[in-house]
């Protein structure tokens, strides 16, 4: 997708670590305009695919994800990064977040992922897949069916994303990156 490629290294900025911060117009302050060519995007990649509903993982996936929603028509549930009090029906697993270095336990009521769905899943960045691996284990727990795996940008030099595909997952990246230096940024 071009123009989210043109964006990243307009304002994309490389930090240390492994680390591409896009806040400027991906998670933190959003850009609808932006928002709604990246679920026309994924709407494309997606179109034969018999998805029902849309899922993500709090919180820079839920505006893609609520925009393909609206796009495509379908529901969209996020799968929280607690354990509220008011599940008493849920499933859950822990996932650890690269980009914020710790682990948090995750959860999706029974209500919202049942053996009927197929489903896709959305979220800004691919790096070492761990939330993916999360969204996994929750539709094996589940007996949902993922149909597809969507990422905004998908950072290409951490792995993640040959692993999914290694194991059969249809992954799809709008954008990737090859390698980040200081300061500089490489996409495919």
């Amino acid at each position: 997708m071009e123009k989210l490629k043109q964006r990243i290294l307009q304002a994309g900025k490389s930090l240390p670590g492994g680390i591409l911060k896009v806040d400027s117009f991906l998670n933190h302050q959003l850009d609808p305009n932006l928002m709604m060519d990246i679920a026309r995007a994924f709407a494309t990649k997606l179109d034969g695919k018999p998805i029902n509903k849309i899922v993500t993982i709090e919180a820079s996936g839920i505006a893609p994800a609520v925009m393909l929603g609206y796009v495509m028509q379908l529901p969209v549930v996020f799968v929280k990064k607690k354990v509220p009090k008011t599940l008493d029906n849920f499933y859950i697993r822990d996932v650890h977040s690269f980009t914020k270095d710790r682990t948090y336990t995750v959860s999706i009521s029974a209500d919202y992922l049942t053996p009927e769905d197929h489903i896709v899943f959305i979220d800004d960045f691919l790096a070492y897949g761990n939330a993916a691996r999360g969204i996994i284990d929750l539709c094996a727990q589940s007996g949902s069916t993922i149909e597809a795996m969507g990422f905004v940008i998908e950072k290409a030099f951490q792995g993640g994303g040959d692993e999914l595909r290694k194991e059969g997952y249809d992954v799809i990246s709008l954008a990737t990156v090859e390698r980040l230096e200081e300061g500089k940024i490489y996409l495919k």
